[in-house]
């Protein structure tokens, strides 16, 4: 069977692999160079402890009220499309506390298995750069640290109990954070993965199974026989196969809509700034909640994380943003002044849906074609299972049952 992958960032090339050690002909195409796009600049975290769907209990309230600060974690650039109104529109009825915690019990089972998976491609040959910090969830508020313990009780279902840190119990876990910070949770099981290393990793061990990869190769048509889809043409010519998945992120929604089957992924604008070496020396991963900013110790560097900016494709940097984000570490940590070693900032585009849930699965009622996109902002965390669930579907044309609540039909 020939499959022809169309994306290769973490969940493209993941699936790619797992296909692969199925023992299918596989074809990657990326139309820019493989991992580069969302991929590469993301929070480098396997964020189990931080699962929840982006659309939340008030969400759309905060929202409304950080839309003229556009220097604010969440920030909605206004605009009157039809396609962008209808989007919030619909991720504002799901902004609920019953959806999301239906949205963060489907992440967790998707996850459940993901540190087991990453051992698995380790034994297999896969090398990149792993670590087990586990995860401090950072408060400056007591509402916002009570916020987050509503939810506590979906963790410890899925056996995540945390530590729970008040006053100085904060900096004796993570001395490098100042006293603004009086609440904390700590998840010992979150790892952090450095994402190019993962990319790398998986296209050796992808090339060593025989995958064919082409960077640079934007699909520009799909070629057809009744309703069945034969291929793709691309600037490099036309590529033909057995079945076709499509996993190309933000821009998925794009290619299943010349399929006739529009699916309403559109972009979440995340920032990053990389610091090396890293400024601070910290224990743990953490999240400064009240700012929404990731901060992960890597090898050699460290990396801050956050925002959320729904608006359209531009991938320009807003400094305003930037500087939002580094003002956040500044405001946390002690000794943080204008460190030396500071990189370009990095802006990406997540691939969100309008209830916070990935879209995997066949892409109904095409019979050959499947989609694996819309994680948001849990690309890594999710993407060892998703490949699972896409490798199942594929060969064996089987599904677990967890896959109805993230199945492309939701849409239709």
């Amino acid at each position: 069977m020939r499959i022809i992958v169309v994306g290769a960032g973490a969940v493209g090339l993941a699936s790619a692999y797992r296909l692969a050690r199925s023992g299918c002909d596989v074809l990657v195409l990326d139309a820019r160079r493989p991992g580069s796009a969302a991929t590469h600049g993301n929070a480098a975290k396997i964020a189990l402890a931080e699962s929840g769907p982006v659309p939340a209990p008030g969400v759309v309230l905060q929202g409304l009220k950080w839309m003229l600060k556009p220097d604010s974690p969440l920030y909605v650039k206004p605009s009157l499309a039809p396609g962008f109104v209808k989007f919030m529109l619909s991720m504002a009825r799901h902004c609920t506390a019953r959806d999301f915690r239906n949205g963060l019990e489907t992440h967790l089972r998707l996850a459940e298995g993901t540190t087991d998976l990453l051992d698995d491609w380790n034994r297999d040959g896969i090398s990149f750069e792993m670590h087990r910090k586990g995860v401090l969830l950072a408060f400056e508020t007591r509402q916002r640290y009570e916020e987050q313990c509503a939810w506590l009780d979906v963790f410890e279902r899925f056996g995540m109990v945390p530590g729970q840190l008040h006053g100085d119990a904060v900096q004796e876990r993570e001395p490098a954070l100042n006293a603004r910070t009086r609440h904390g949770l700590f998840f010992p099981d979150d790892r952090q993965v450095e994402p190019d290393s993962l990319t790398a990793g998986l296209l050796k061990r992808c090339q060593d199974l025989g995958v064919e990869i082409h960077e640079h190769t934007p699909v520009r048509r799909f070629l057809r026989q009744g309703g069945t889809v034969t291929g793709v043409l691309t600037d490099k010519g036309e590529f033909t196969g057995d079945t076709l998945l499509l996993a190309a992120g933000v821009w998925t929604g794009r290619l299943s809509r010349r399929l006739g089957v529009p699916l309403p992924i559109r972009p979440g604008k995340g920032y990053s700034v990389d610091y090396a070496p890293a400024p601070v020396q910290l224990r743990t991963s953490l999240t400064l909640e009240d700012a929404r900013v990731a901060v992960t110790p890597l090898s050699g560097f460290l990396r801050l994380a956050g925002t959320m900016e729904f608006g359209g494709l531009e991938e320009n940097i807003d400094p305003r943003r930037v500087a939002a984000i580094k003002r956040a570490a500044a405001d946390a940590f002690t000794g943080w002044d204008n460190p030396p070693g500071e990189a370009a900032p990095w802006a990406g585009m997540r691939p969100m849906t309008p209830d916070g849930l990935p879209v995997i699965g066949r892409l109904h009622p095409l019979p050959n074609v499947y989609v694996a996109s819309g994680h948001g902002m849990l690309g890594l965390t999710l993407a060892p299972a998703t490949a699972e669930i896409i490798s199942e579907a594929i060969t064996r044309h089987r599904l677990p049952a967890l896959a109805e609540a993230v199945s492309p039909r939701r849409f239709a």
